[in-house]
């Protein structure tokens, strides 16, 4: 029996609905169209990044700029958190450029809010061969979700409330513009929650767009946080025209002047009620009065469930790395990517004894290469291993939390199965003792180098001591876990074994063994 042609209209036309208002997440926040490296459009971006920490000062916290002629010209967008400090605005912006240089060498468009080495400022630096001024874009959409779950002992229907009624008070206040900065489109909260006594938020747009674009900006964040996340002790979602992040601590130097609120009402005392993201990203409110909408024919309900699911399935692939579900970490801060194991087993050759670096207490470590031609390093920690599923949670807890240019980074993990994996970026000069104790490697440490490598542990370790939102001790420093990138800069890793420590607590006691034996 042939399909009716108003049937096979109708499918084709909720296919392109469907396909329209997919969110695609970009996981190495690269995009557009590939081009040799050798390409003058580099060489035009080095010259024009070369500039954007300066100018965006010079500019008050916003800049926009070109350089170079069709098809070669790169068109970049940049700026600082409202209120930041000159010299943290340029090193954030420094450090991103930095980062999109290595990690899109051959991609067109990018994009990366990010923030300084000390987190006292968050940053956007986004470049494309097409306009980037006025123009209004959501996609990629980049997620970093916190690694930690809420407690199933806390209320989550009246923290849902809470969280959703503090979500939509601040889009209100972040999408008003305030016409005397030049950030203006700007909200950072900190609310006492009845479940938590402090809940941070924080939301930013880019200046050039329209007060309605922010908004549906910020509200596509936030439900797209929900509908991925939901349950997790904070995140982030960043797209190319605005940023949202909410966590259970201070983060970027964005509270320091902000006055705690106390916690909203649910929405039973609302009068605006809770917000609903449509498809077209307007924002509908409901009070009390729920919608009830009819589908016209058990045939479109059936065709929108199969193709959501199918294209849900779909999306989570890009550039032929299957992601999971797209959490993008660097940074991020933080939250961090989830790798698909496949496409682990894809970087590192199936864990190939070629590729293996080391192996240590926990596990062992492989060099790996994502589709983008970045290289990892992926620490594989041995199953079964109960004291490897402690350091696991303690890593990824504690590192998603710090960044600072002396710690080694925590790219992502996985823990698919019985598989438990870490992934950090990838550091050529190994760890310290391969210079210690190689009699011919030795020899380049002359002085200069020792200094710089004893200077920048240091910093790392003043870092977790003093410095980071959390005070953190090491407890297993030796030389095997000091890496050194390619100009022989130290970074501190392996934080299996780290000790969270309050801001004012001094000392502590413990049962369990920690560090080498």
């Amino acid at each position: 029996m042939g399909l009716n042609p108003v049937l096979i209209i109708f499918l084709s036309s909720s296919l392109l609905i469907v396909l329209q208002n997919l969110d695609v997440a970009n996981a190495v926040t690269c995009s557009g169209s590939f081009i040799n490296g050798n390409s003058s459009y580099f060489q035009n971006r080095d010259n024009l990044f070369s500039t954007l920490a300066s100018k965006v000062v010079a500019n008050g916290g916003f800049y926009n700029a070109s350089l170079g002629k069709s098809p070669n010209s790169v068109h970049a967008l940049v700026l600082c958190k409202r209120g930041y400090e000159q010299q943290d605005c340029i090193s954030c912006v420094e450090k991103v450029t930095q980062e999109i240089q290595t990690g899109c060498p051959n991609r067109m468009d990018s994009f990366k809010w990010d923030n300084d080495d000390g987190d006292h400022v968050n940053c956007l630096v986004r470049s494309s061969n097409h306009s980037t001024f006025k123009n209004f874009q959501l996609v990629p959409a980049v997620i970093y979700p916190n690694a930690l779950t809420i407690e199933p002992s806390k209320d989550m229907t009246l923290f849902r409330q809470q969280w959703e009624a503090t979500v939509n008070r601040t889009i209100e206040d972040a999408a008003e513009a305030e016409t005397s900065s030049m950030l203006k489109y700007y909200s950072a909260v900190e609310a006492e929650f009845t479940e938590f006594p402090n809940v941070y938020m924080l939301m930013q747009c880019t200046p050039d767009i329209t007060s309605r674009e922010c908004k549906i900006c910020l509200e596509k964040c936030a439900t797209y946080f929900k509908k991925q996340f939901w349950g997790r002790q904070g995140g982030e979602v960043s797209r190319p025209s605005c940023v949202f992040r909410w966590d259970l601590y201070a983060f970027h130097g964005a509270f320091d002047n902000v006055t705690r609120v106390p916690a909203p009402p649910g929405p039973q005392a609302q009068a605006n009620g809770t917000f609903i993201t449509d498809k077209k990203g307007r924002s509908i409110r409901y009070s009390g009065t729920i919608a009830i909408i009819v589908v016209p024919s058990l045939i479109n309900l059936l065709v929108f469930i199969g193709l959501i699911k199918f294209y849900a399935r779909r999306k989570n692939s890009y550039n032929g790395c299957n992601v999971g579900t797209a959490e993008y970490s660097d940074s991020n801060g933080q939250p961090m990517l989830r790798f698909d194991l496949g496409s682990i087993l894809m970087a590192t050759n199936d864990f190939s004894s070629e590729r293996k670096l080391g192996q240590g207490g926990f596990g062992t470590v492989h060099k790996g290469t994502l589709p983008n031609g970045q290289e990892i390093a992926v620490k594989r920690l041995t199953k079964g291993s109960g004291q490897g599923d402690l350091e696991f949670k303690n890593e990824v807890s504690l590192l998603t939390r710090l960044q600072h240019r002396n710690l080694v980074k925590l790219l992502g993990f996985c823990n698919e199965g019985d598989e438990e994996i870490l992934i950090y970026e990838f550091v050529p000069n190994s760890s310290l003792d391969h210079f210690i104790f190689d009699e011919e490697k030795r020899s380049l440490l002359t002085w200069e180098v020792r200094f710089k490598i004893i200077e920048g542990i240091a910093r790392g370790l003043l870092y977790l001591h003093e410095d980071s939102q959390l005070k953190i001790i090491h407890r297993d420093l030796k030389a095997s876990n000091i890496l050194l990138d390619a100009e022989m800069n130290p970074k501190v890793a392996d934080f299996g074994t780290a000790r969270l420590f309050e801001a004012d607590e001094t000392r502590a006691e413990t049962r369990r063994i920690a560090g080498t034996r």
